[in-house]
């Protein structure tokens, strides 16, 4: 049976529904249980104070709290869960946007034991911990981490303050966004067939049509619908960023990067070789920009305008939710049996929910729910690249699988590694499509491969110029929307350069992604991530079976090592600008197959004629 709609997904196995006894005890059961926590962490005085060799008493009561404060944060997990699997669908669920707002307030209470928590390892000492408790062994890494936090908190009275102040600042202008974005339609004047009024979900995913006269007017459409909300979503950017400025100077730190850089757990020097490597690049991807635009109709030697650089070569087959999940399925079952499992209980799990509507937020992410399952978002758009993000999600669920063993503490992942799965499972639909294609089919995967790869290494860098700018502006003053729109299209124009048509610039890309109203410069990982996997890609290649039996336990133990630690059991040195450069040497090659193949296909004429129309 053909499945033209994607599915929605069943979260009934966490809790049957909001008014439910499960839900009711569940709710009741983490209120007396944080207020146990709180019991114990002040029975055992846990605070900061002055360095010193801990007694046996205290490594008893360390290894109390450590339990503890683990299973706490394992119990609420279904239960955040199970409301954020709510929220995202739904805009118009008021009562699980009230219980949301709810447990926020309690779980404030975990952010301030957090602080004390890191406080109290910094006194006690990670290293005396380790080498006198089993427990705090097998968490050295994250009370080294912990103990590094703690040289950067606030007093405690101050960090009390900031978890409660942050539920309305940061965390509630970030609730804003979700649902205005989520409710936000706009209205197309599609070719044909008149005026709709649509989703922006669905408008954003006409930017994958083969028509260009219908991508031109979802564009067109998009912002204009993104105009309709800019004063607001651009009082909740400058709110989150100047919130965060404020406690990343009362924290001490050098700048609004530093915190970032060690929540990744990444030196400040790899960063800058990658990103150095990345910006060496952006010539290549130029004349990927260039020759696909000639292959859709666009004068000789033109850049691309931003509503044609997901538009499909070719004729663009819309692509059935069926054939996509069959498609993932072969390319994991390429790399191992227990991979391609994960498609397979994610389907029959009913995990997914691929169907873009209003209320739905926008974008793709993955969530652990509660031992190794995960739930997906997806807006599937039933082209190459909405395949590639089902890959992509779908990496992340496997991931999750390989964690379910771990403590929350040794879970905890830096994003430049979270996205490591997943990209390797990206480069491992690009891999396998492209070992059966040949010509015309060839040049369309490696378009799909090629369009991700620059959004991830130029799009990306551009938001990091923007957010970076944004920071250090938002220090002085507040940025109004103008001036937000003319600093997205300067970062557009530095990484783009002439493989984007001038003027066609996305203004409003501050308002489209989520990210900005989340974590501090949440992007720039998804390059670090991209570039990785394909690093490891390379070692799996040079050793299939060998690589395989050292990967799962390199996922598995992601949130307990640095991404330098992780990347030296392969060989692999991210601190040297000659390892981004032969991952990106792998993309120059499909730019170099690209460009080659564009210039005697047939497609182009097919481009002419359709620009043409």
């Amino acid at each position: 049976m053909t499945t033209t709609v994607p599915p929605h997904w069943d979260v009934s196995e966490l809790f049957p529904s909001l008014d439910s006894r499960e839900f009711a005890l569940a709710t009741e059961q983490l209120t007396a249980d944080l207020s146990r926590l709180l019991a114990l962490y002040d029975r055992h005085d846990v605070h900061a104070g002055p360095r010193h060799e801990p007694s046996d008493v205290e490594v008893a009561a360390f290894e109390e709290v450590l339990a503890a404060t683990n299973a706490f944060q394992e119990e609420i997990r279904p239960l955040t869960a199970y409301l954020h699997a709510l929220v995202t669908t739904d805009a118009a669920d008021d009562a699980a946007a009230a219980w949301t707002a709810r447990i926020q307030a309690e779980l404030a209470e975990l952010r301030r034991l957090r602080a004390r928590f890191d406080g109290w390892v910094g006194a006690l000492g990670p290293e005396s911990l380790a080498t006198r408790s089993h427990a705090a062994a097998e968490h050295t890494h994250a009370l080294r981490r912990a103990e590094q936090s703690a040289g950067h908190l606030m007093s405690e009275v101050e960090e009390g303050l900031f978890a409660d102040l942050t539920l309305t600042g940061a965390v509630a202008w970030n609730r804003l966004h979700g649902e205005m974005t989520a409710r936000l339609a706009a209205r197309v004047e599609l070719p044909g067939a008149g005026s709709k009024e649509l989703p922006m979900t669905v408008v954003r995913g006409m930017a994958n049509d083969p028509d260009p006269a219908v991508r031109r007017a979802a564009f067109t459409a998009e912002l204009a619908a993104w105009k309709t909300v800019e004063v607001p979503l651009a009082a909740a950017l400058n709110a989150i960023k100047g919130e965060a400025n404020a406690v990343a100077r009362r924290r001490g730190w050098a700048d609004s990067l530093e915190p970032a850089l060690h929540a990744n757990n990444v030196e400040r020097g790899a960063l800058e070789a990658m990103q150095e490597a990345m910006v060496t690049s952006f010539p290549d991807f130029r004349r990927y920009l260039k020759a696909k635009a000639a292959l859709l109709g666009h004068p000789p030697g033109a850049g691309l305008p931003w509503c044609d650089l997901s538009a499909p070569v070719g004729r663009g087959e819309a692509i059935d939710w069926e054939a996509a999940v069959s498609a993932v399925s072969g390319a994991f079952s390429s790399y191992s049996p227990q991979l391609a499992s994960v498609v397979s209980r994610a389907v029959a799990g009913r995990w997914i929910d691929g169907e873009p509507r209003m209320g739905k937020q926008g974008g793709a992410f993955c969530m652990s729910v509660g031992g190794d399952a995960s739930r997906v978002l997806l807006n599937f758009d039933r082209s190459f690249n909405g395949v590639q993000t089902l890959a992509h999600e779908l990496g992340h669920a496997y991931h999750n699988t390989t964690l379910a063993g771990r403590t929350p503490l040794q879970r905890q992942l830096p994003m430049a590694l979270a996205e490591t799965a997943s990209i390797f499972c990206e480069t491992i639909m690009v891999t396998s499509g492209l070992a059966a294609a040949t010509g015309d089919e060839r040049l369309v995967l490696l378009d799909v491969d090629l369009e991700g790869a620059c959004q991830v290494v130029v799009d990306i860098h551009s938001r990091f110029l923007f957010e970076r700018e944004v920071f250090d502006r938002r220090a002085r003053t507040t940025l109004s929307p103008g001036e937000l729109c003319q600093l997205m299209i300067d970062a557009q124009r530095e990484t783009y350069g002439d493989g984007l048509q001038a003027d066609t610039e996305h203004p409003y890309m501050w308002a489209v992604k989520p990210h900005y109203y989340s974590t501090a410069y949440y992007n720039w990982p998804y390059a670090f991530g991209l570039l990785f996997g394909i690093g490891l890609f390379a070692r799996y290649q040079e050793d299939p079976d060998r690589f395989r039996g050292g990967y799962d336990e390199m996922l598995s133990s992601a949130g307990m090592a640095s991404a330098a630690e992780l990347g030296n059991r392969f060989g692999i040195d991210v601190s040297s600008g000659e390892f981004w450069t032969a991952s990106l040497d792998v993309v120059r090659s499909r730019i170099d197959e690209f460009v080659t193949l564009a210039a005697g296909s047939a497609l182009a004429r097919h481009g002419e004629s359709a620009e043409g129309r």
